[in-house]
């Protein structure tokens, strides 16, 4: 059966008076329930300049793992999760028509992680991030839903000018604003040892694909080392909340590869 170390962190910063990032987790509560249903770990980060950051993201993660939870048991992970998300997206764009929330606009990013027997879907929107560490080497696992990441990949820009850009943090993609979104979904096999981060911009704007795999290799308690990541990054800069999920794999159980019915003569 699939056997997990789980540890997360956020903080404040040094500038920010609130925190806008928000954080869940779904944890099987039995043996049967981790083959049924499998975990659930996800970060959502409140969009800047929008007047309920906070509000949304805490209403992204608190759907996720409510309706997770609820979902029918060996219910498909690769196409659940989008769908989960999409869930979050319109009960955020509802709460924005809401009386007492009118003229006040609000949107989250979210990066979602959900893991059954050998394999881990990662689902996200906007730029919360998840990497895999594998081997002493990070591997950035989703792509930001960014401007300039879009002009990227067009070749209208390189890699070290998005890193500089002012207009970095400006968002193609992020759950409230419309009421239909498209997550971006990725399916991994994971092998014993496997470290996943899920991060907040917070996070991976200040620390590279190195740091972060010389914190999150270490022979630590996962909590300490969320602790330790969102430290290092608040201690860099720190203008940002800050927020770092870590989930080590201890061991897997791999799906049969066996034929059903009679074999073919």
């Amino acid at each position: 059966m699939l056997d997990l170390q789980f540890g997360q962190a956020s903080d404040f910063g040094k500038v920010r008076t609130n925190n806008e990032d928000a954080m869940g987790s779904f944890i099987p509560a039995s043996p049967e329930q981790a083959l049924s249903h499998g975990y659930l770990f996800a970060v959502a980060d409140g969009v800047g300049g929008y007047d309920l950051g906070e509000v949304a993201s805490a209403m992204a993660i608190s759907v996720l793992i409510e309706e997770f939870a609820k979902a029918h048991p060996g219910a498909r992970l690769i196409s659940l999760l989008p769908r989960l998300i999409q869930q979050a997206n319109v009960a955020v764009h509802d709460c924005t028509l809401a009386q007492e929330h009118q003229d006040r606009k609000m949107a989250t990013t979210v990066v979602a992680c959900a893991l059954r027997y050998d394999k881990a879907f990662v689902s996200h929107v906007g730029d919360s991030r998840c990497y895999l560490v594998r081997s002493g080497r990070a591997r950035k696992i989703t792509d930001d839903h960014t401007w300039v990441n879009q002009q990227r990949k067009l070749g209208i820009i390189s890699a070290s000018e998005m890193a500089e850009s002012e207009a970095r943090h400006i968002l193609i993609r992020s759950l409230g604003p419309e009421m239909f979104v498209a997550p971006d979904t990725t399916v991994l096999d994971l092998y014993a040892g496997d470290v996943l981060v899920l991060c907040s911009d917070g996070l991976h704007d200040e620390m590279s694909e190195e740091a972060i795999a010389g914190i999150a290799s270490q022979e630590k308690d996962p909590g300490k080392i969320a602790s330790e990541l969102v430290a290092k990054a608040v201690e860099i800069d720190g203008n940002d909340n800050t927020t770092a999920q870590v989930i080590r794999i201890l061991s897997i159980e791999r799906m049969s590869t066996m034929p059903r019915g009679r074999p073919y003569r």
